[in-house]
């Protein structure tokens, strides 16, 4: 039995509800059961910053259980940065909680006429006032939520000021640093006047085959000790990519117009991480690959200064905008943490200013390099409090139309790229154009698939089709709430065992295969209503029309035929028949 709490902040009620054994038996799970439900319940001309928008929030069925990577929690809404689909995930220590309360979504839906925050328990929902602690920053509003419920193990998740401003790309952050970061699930929070959302239960979670299960994690236990995937995340997290993309020409610099970074190797190099900022690892327990990196700046303006920097901020901050300091990308990262954005929307949006008074479109008064400039752009951003920031403050596609950078300001649907060039991954081009929320990489994460050899990087054809099947099984994952770093382990047989035992299905590979792919539908389903069009399933001009030099002269080019090559591919293998032009 899969239990829905369903709270209206307009009028403070809440009731209990059970997703119906058909929904679960055709959705599987987390991803597919939140899709179903914004598909059925948002009217599909809905304000995303309205009250007819919904903040739907869900553990998995592996939540609270022993299975490594599942302590994650997800939320699912109209995205205000894309207008269109918004999904976003993220770890810590949350999803237990969550599932200890017997619930595994919540769907908030209306909106409260004074701030206010929402304590879930086993005893039901009730909504606080939140007048006191509206305006905090996520390090002060997080203890302040937890203190006013005083639960010993409850855990929180809080909007910051740019939530609450209704910046586009606003986060829900947990656990000081952990944030549902993409497409602005704070901005809807911060529509519906919620400062944050308190878990705390003492029900033990139940999983349809608990027998099963616990073989499963054991096996699964085996798989990783000495895992090679293991190891590396563990040495060194993401930033470990800092030095794959850079030595690949795929490290996108300059607001996308180098793949590589000059002076990478002496400041952002994963060894320098290492050897000059990392305390020690930090966890999602009971996950047992460690990725987290607690750094701290050793010395200079910036001493003491701690953060768990990842790739895509390095990459958003360091190469976008040409800075190439760790303690300064810190510094950022520490910035959009605090207020509570995403950063890599916030990095592509200062290097677009940037190369946008480069052109002469506007005058932001920042260049490349110059952190301090950044710093003030970013603040003034995230809290709205410069002209210019303000209208930044909206997403790329209000700043794209306010001072027409169409073909420059390179975003998928509203959304900006993650940090891998797609004029040498190809595949990635792919994502970024199909993803459902926008140039999203955590869709399948393809560059794994690019990088390991497992098809050539250059290669066309043939790159639709296998990008389907990693997407699907990535919905899966999704589903269940897996960390994408557990990928290697998760082949199509095992992955199909956990689902069936988490959820109590007897399907085969194929069988779940077909759900995903038709839950993949749904989410594009949600964005067709929405108005998205063949327009927004590609990429920008400037990534197209322009190529980048690779350090042995050659040219690296991902053009427009050869996106819409692979987007035909990709349409005939989900069944959708060919492509509109």
């Amino acid at each position: 039995m899969v239990k829905l709490l369903r709270v209206n902040l307009t009028d403070g009620t809440s009731r209990d509800e059970v997703v119906p054994d058909e929904i679960v038996r055709r959705y599987v799970g987390s991803k597919g059961i939140g899709t179903h439900y914004l598909l059925e319940e948002v009217p599909a001309d809905a304000d995303p910053l309205g009250p007819q928008n919904k903040l739907i929030l869900s553990c998995g069925p592996l939540s609270g259980s022993a299975m490594p990577g599942s302590n994650r929690y997800a939320a699912y809404f109209i995205s205000p940065l894309t207008g269109g689909y918004g999904e976003a995930y993220s770890g810590g220590n949350v999803a237990t909680q969550f599932a200890r309360t017997g619930y595994r979504m919540v769907i908030v839906e209306g909106r409260a006429p004074t701030p206010v925050f929402l304590e879930v328990s086993e005893e039901g929902a009730s909504i606080h006032p939140a007048d006191d602690v509206w305006g905090l920053g996520i390090y002060d509003a997080e203890p302040a939520l937890l203190e006013k419920v005083g639960v010993k193990g409850a855990r929180a998740a809080v909007i910051g000021p740019a939530g609450e401003k209704l910046v586009r790309f606003a986060c829900i952050i947990n656990d000081h640093t952990h944030a549902l970061g993409r497409g602005g699930a704070g901005a809807v929070a911060g529509s519906k006047n919620l400062k944050g959302v308190v878990w705390h239960g003492s029900r033990t979670p139940e999983v349809a085959r608990p027998v099963e299960l616990k073989a499963l994690v054991k096996e699964m236990a085996g798989i990783c000790k000495d895992h090679p995937s293991v190891l590396a995340y563990g040495r060194m997290g993401t930033v470990q990519m800092v030095r794959v993309t850079n030595e690949l020409d795929m490290f996108p610099t300059r607001y996308w117009q180098k793949g590589r970074l000059e002076g990478w190797e002496d400041a952002l190099h994963p060894d320098v991480m290492v050897e000059r900022y990392k305390v020690k690892n930090t966890t999602c327990p009971p996950c047992l690959i460690q990725c987290g990196n607690l750094c701290r700046v050793p010395s200079g303006p910036l001493e003491g200064l701690e953060i768990e920097p990842e790739f895509e901020t390095i990459y958003a901050f360091g190469g976008l905008c040409e800075i190439p300091d760790l303690a300064q990308v810190m510094r950022m990262n520490e910035i959009c943490d605090r207020l509570g954005v995403d950063t890599m929307t916030a990095g592509n949006l200062c290097a677009l200013a940037i190369e946008a008074t480069r052109q002469g479109k506007l005058d932001a008064g920042v260049d490349y390099g110059d952190a301090d400039g950044v710093a003030a752009f970013l603040e003034g951003m995230c809290l709205r409090s410069t002209k210019l920031g303000d209208v930044f403050a909206e997403g790329v596609l209000e700043v794209e139309r306010r001072f027409g950078l169409k073909g420059l300001a390179v975003h998928v649907k509203g959304m900006e790229p993650a940090g891998y060039d797609p004029r040498r991954s190809k595949g990635m081009g792919l994502g970024y154009a199909m993803s459902e929320r926008g140039a999203c990489h955590m869709r399948a994460t393809f560059m794994k698939a690019e990088l390991s050899g497992l098809i050539d990087i250059d290669q066309i054809e043939g790159k639709g089709t296998m990008y389907v099947d990693w997407e699907n099984r990535f919905v899966l994952m999704d589903c269940m709430i897996f960390c994408r770093f557990y990928r290697d382990m998760l082949d199509r047989e095992f992955l199909t065992r956990i689902v069936n035992a988490a959820v109590g299905l007897d399907d085969d590979p194929d069988e779940l295969w077909a759900k995903a792919n038709a839950i993949v539908t749904e989410t594009h389903e949600v964005n067709r209503r929405r108005g998205f069009g063949p327009e927004q399933e590609s990429l920008p001009s400037w990534i197209t029309e322009h190529a980048i030099i690779a350090k042995d002269g050659s040219e690296l080019r991902f053009t427009h035929e050869m996106q819409e090559a692979m987007r035909r591919e990709y349409y005939m293998a989900r069944g959708w028949g060919e492509p509109s032009s």
